[in-house]
C-alpha cells in the first residue's frame, strides 16, 4: 500500500500544527528546518531585553515529535523547488514529495534599505533576540564610561522604528529596565535618564485595533516615559543617528541604538515557489492561496502562516499572527488526512499515488477570530477578544494565561511562570548577560541635533 510523502517546510506553529495533526493518518511526515527547534516568537521581545533565555522559548523539533512514529525531522536549509519533479532542492542534496505544505515564515522588511539592518536589527531569530540583548546592556555600559555628557546622551537614547506590537513590547520593556531593572546598578549614570523614542509612520500605534484602544494604549506607553511620534517617518539611519521627517520638519536623534519592528516580509520561498507555479507574490513576498490553502493548479501544494496571503470572509488577508497559522495548519492536515485515507483504502497496488481532490470540494478555509493582544509594558496591555476591548491590568492577565498556554512543553510553561513572578516581584531580568565579543566602541565625534519634540 502507498503511503503520501508530506513535506512540511518550517517548524513554527503553522507547520508544527500540521504535522502533530496528521499522528493518526496514514502518511509519512519529514518536516524540514534550517533550525533544530520549534520558536515561541511572541516571547522574543523578553529574550531580547533579558527577561527569559532562550531555552525557555525554544522547544528542540524532535523532542516535541518523539513519539510520533510517523513524523521525522530533517535539519536542512530548503534553496528551492522544483514543482515538476515534486523535489525540494536542499542546500546538500535534494527531498521528494508528494504532498508540500510550505510554511518558511516572514523574515523583516526594510523597504528597500536593506542597508540599515546592521545598524537597525531587526527581532525574528533567536541570534536577533541575543543580538539585540547584547546592544541594549552595552549601551548602559559604554555611557557608564563616557565623560562627555552629549555623548552620554546618545547612548541613553534608544529609538524604536515601528509602532506595532512588537516595538510597543519593546519599548515598554526598556523602560522597565531603565526605570527599574538597572536603577541602583551604576555609579556614574543614572538609567532613568535613558531617552526612549517609538517612531510609527502611521496616525497611531498599535494601528490595527480600533481607534479608541489605539488612543488608549498610546496613554499608557506615554505614562512609561516613552515618547510616541505617529505620522513620523524615518528616512536615514547611521550607527550615531536617526533622521526623521514629519509633514513639516526633519529632525535628528543622536543614538547609538536603533531597534527594528517596522515591516516584515514573506520568506524568499514564497517568490521562487510562485515564479515555479507562474504566480506573482504581492510587495511583501506573500504566495497568493486559494481559499483551500493551496497554490492554484497544484493541489497538493499548501501554503500557510506569514508566507501566505489569505483572504478573510471580509475579503482583506489576514493578519501574521500564530493563532491564524494554528488554524490553518489544523485545516490542511484535515484535508491531507482526508486524502491519505482515500489512498489506504483505494491501493493501485504500488503504480502510484492518485491525484488529490480537487480544491473545488471540500469546505473553504474560515478563520476563527478569538481576539488579538499586546503587552505594553509592566501590568499592562490590550485586548481586543469579539466586540470587548481592554487595556490594562486585565488584559495584561489574559495575555500572561493565553502565552503560557501556546508554550509547548510543559516545562517551559512551569520555567516561565516562575521567572515572570520573580521578575514582577523584584523588577529584576536575570539574563541580562552580555555574551560572545564585546568591544565597546565609543562615538568618536558628535553632530549637532535637533530633538524631536
Amino acid at each position: 500500500m502507498n503511503t503520501p510523502h508530506v513535506v512540511i517546510i518550517g517548524g513554527g506553529f503553522g507547520g508544527l500544527e500540521t504535522a502533530q495533526r496528521l499522528r493518526k493518518a496514514n502518511v509519512r511526515v519529514t518536516i524540514v528546518d534550517r533550525h533544530n527547534y520549534h520558536l515561541f516568537q511572541p516571547l522574543l521581545y523578553q529574550v531580547a531585553t533579558g527577561g527569559l533565555s532562550p531555552a525557555n522559548i525554544a522547544t528542540p523539533l524532535r523532542a516535541i515529535v518523539r513519539k510520533q512514529a510517523n513524523c521525522e525531522v530533517l535539519m536542512a536549509e530548503v534553496e528551492d523547488i522544483d514543482v515538476t519533479n515534486q523535489k525540494l532542492v536542499l542546500a546538500d542534496g535534494e527531498l521528494e514529495f508528494d504532498i508540500l505544505v510550505v510554511a518558511s515564515g516572514a523574515t523583516h522588511s526594510y523597504f528597500g534599505r536593506d542597508d540599515w539592518e546592521p545598524v537597525a536589527p531587526g527581532l525574528k531569530t533567536l541570534a536577533d533576540a541575543t543580538r539585540i540583548r547584547k546592544r541594549i546592556y552595552l549601551a548602559f555600559e559604554a555611557a557608564e564610561r563616557e565623560t562627555d555628557e552629549e555623548l552620554r546622551k546618545a547612548l541613553l537614547t534608544f529609538v524604536v522604528v515601528g509602532g506595532g506590537p512588537t516595538g510597543v513590547e519593546l519599548a515598554g520593556a526598556l523602560s522597565e529596565i531603565a526605570a527599574h531593572t538597572l536603577k541602583h546598578d551604576f555609579r556614574h549614570i543614572n538609567p532613568e535618564d535613558s531617552r526612549i523614542l517609538v517612531i510609527e509612520a502611521a496616525p497611531h500605534i498599535l494601528a490595527h485595533y480600533p481607534e479608541e484602544l489605539c488612543k488608549r494604549a498610546a496613554e499608557k506607553v506615554r505614562s512609561l516615559g516613552i515618547e510616541v511620534h505617529t505620522h513620523t517617518k524615518v528616512t536615514e539611519i547611521t550607527p550615531d543617528q536617526v533622521r526623521l521627517a514629519t509633514a513639516d520638519e526633519e529632525t535628528v536623534v543622536l543614538t547609538k541604538t536603533v531597534l527594528w519592528g517596522a515591516g516584515v516580509q514573506a520568506s524568499p520561498l514564497g517568490k521562487k515557489l510562485a515564479a515555479a507555479c507562474g504566480l506573482e507574490t504581492d510587495r511583501a513576498g506573500h504566495l497568493p492561496v486559494t481559499d483551500r490553502l493551496n497554490i492554484a493548479g497544484h493541489e497538493n501544494i499548501f501554503a500557510i502562516g506569514d508566507i501566505a496571503t489569505c483572504l478573510g470572509q471580509d475579503g482583506k488577508p489576514l493578519p501574521g499572527l500564530a493563532a491564524v497559522a494554528v488554524q490553518q495548519g489544523a485545516y490542511v492536515a484535515k484535508r491531507i488526512a482526508a486524502y491519505g485515507a482515500a489512498v489506504g483504502k483505494n491501493s493501485d497496488g504500488g503504480k502510484g499515488l492518485p491525484a488529490m481532490a480537487s480544491s473545488a470540494t471540500g469546505k473553504p478555509f474560515i478563520y476563527n477570530d478569538k481576539g488579538t493582544m499586546a503587552t505594553i509594558g509592566r501590568a499592562a496591555a490590550v485586548a481586543e477578544i469579539g466586540k470587548h476591548q481592554f487595556c490594562g491590568f486585565f488584559a495584561w492577565i489574559l495575555w500572561l494565561f493565553v502565552h503560557l498556554m501556546l508554550i509547548v512543553k510543559f516545562q517551559n510553561r512551569v520555567l516561565i511562570l516562575l521567572q515572570w513572578a520573580w521578575s514582577y516581584a523584584t523588577f529584576n531580568r536575570s539574563n541580562r548577560i552580555i555574551s560572545g565579543e564585546q568591544p565597546v566602541v565609543l562615538p568618536e565625534a558628535k553632530d549637532a541635533a535637533a530633538s524631536v519634540e
